[in-house]
């Protein structure tokens, strides 16, 4: 790809993505994870699948970056108000479709000639996640342009969504915008900044239950830096390097990318023997490389502590830990990831007791993976919560 088909979206990442306006989404990212945290509390003594709770914070953050409300909820905000355009659980299930159907091997792409019979009914269930998908973007759409014409000249961008309808309508942009790419960028930042984000701490919170020597060390920290009076806040982070390593640790053993984008070979290469001609797809996997025993010992063990006092980091310029890719196809969210993903799992740790169900063994956890276009747990994490700070500071809006 020329940089001129970059043009379009670099102000897009820009917009989105950049330092300042990361930084002014602080309140958006501690509003949802406290929204997380009660409703979790409700929940006290009773078995849960932490998936549901983790998907609902990660798309009401992404949503009100991107799109600028929550448009999918449970119900109506005010009483007499328009019913949601799509409850969590419908969305739910449009990603988790998303994600398999992306993932799956589909017989009619390898024999061609037998592509018309649609033999495992992939090409009849895209068909209708794509109709699903279109029509909740649509209304998006829609509504953000019916601001645009009713604020005329004193219109502002208030989120990507804004952003894009004006890009799209920018005669002088060398790539020009449709609305079928203007849906299919917020589909994307949709998807990528939710469900990834949701299966990297579920993965995280099932690797410290499988380890209570590690999960005490986290809870220790956050007690001697936050204290039990107050939640964990993104301004504690720099403060809870364990915490960090432990995020770390996660990406190494589970990254929901596994072989991160396709990346092309702009020229001959030659790596490790092999010739690499120009042209060339290379897919990086970064599963293998995080399990490799030359560069990590005891690969397969949680360890949280051999990133301790270590330069590594994930910013694509360590080549054992790229998690977000590197280069210029590395992921724009790479900021936005790190601050979800942390302050959640600090918050997660220090506002609850986790436990396994009841009769259930530390070694009974299935670690299992699917392999689908991310790679989230086979089967969602069940656990027991239990409260370990003062009622209050659950019911904080």
């Amino acid at each position: 790809m020329s940089e001129a088909s970059y043009a379009p979206y670099l102000p897009i990442s820009a917009e989105l993505f950049r330092a300042k306006r990361l930084q002014s989404f602080e309140l958006i990212r501690g509003e949802e994870v406290r929204g997380m945290l009660r409703g979790l509390r409700e929940t006290s003594g009773r078995v849960v699948q932490l998936r549901d709770y983790l998907q609902v914070m990660t798309l009401g953050v992404i949503s009100r970056m991107a799109l600028g409300k929550k448009y999918i909820q449970e119900e109506a905000a005010t009483e007499g108000g328009p019913p949601p355009v799509l409850t969590p659980a419908e969305f739910r299930e449009m990603v988790d479709e998303f994600f398999v159907l992306h993932g799956a091997s589909n017989i009619g792409d390898f024999i061609p000639w037998l592509d018309w019979l649609d033999l495992q009914g992939y090409v009849r269930r895209m068909k209708s996640m794509n109709r699903k998908f279109h029509r909740f973007l649509d209304h998006v759409l829609d509504e953000h342009s019916r601001r645009r014409r009713l604020e005329g000249e004193g219109f502002e961008a208030r989120d990507l969504v804004d952003v894009l309808l004006q890009l799209a309508d920018d005669p002088n942009l060398e790539v020009q915008l449709s609305r079928d790419n203007v849906k299919a960028i917020i589909q994307d930042a949709l998807l990528g900044a939710s469900d990834t984000a949701a299966a990297t701490i579920e993965w995280a919170i099932s690797e410290l239950i499988r380890n209570p020597k590690v999960l005490g060390k986290a809870a220790e920290e956050l007690d001697r830096v936050v204290g039990r009076e107050r939640l964990v806040t993104e301004g504690d982070l720099p403060a809870l390097p364990y915490i960090e390593a432990i995020l770390k640790e996660t990406f190494r053993l589970h990254p929901v990318a596994p072989t991160l984008v396709p990346h092309l070979a702009r020229e001959d290469a030659r790596v490790d023997g092999f010739d690499i001609p120009a042209g060339t797809a290379v897919f990086v996997s970064v599963w293998s490389i995080g399990r490799d025993p030359a560069l990590w010992d005891a690969p397969e063990e949680f360890r949280p502590e051999r990133f301790i006092g270590s330069k590594i980091d994930v910013k694509g310029q360590d080549f054992e830990l790229l998690p977000f890719g590197s280069g210029r196809r590395m992921c724009p969210g790479l900021g936005h990831g790190m601050k979800v993903t942390l302050l959640s799992i600090a918050n997660l740790l220090h506002g609850f007791v986790w436990r396994l169900p009841d009769g259930m063994k530390v070694e009974d956890l299935s670690m299992e993976e699917i392999f689908l276009l991310a790679v989230p747990r086979k089967n969602p994490l069940e656990a027991v919560v239990q409260p370990r700070l003062p009622s209050h500071l659950y019911m904080r809006a």
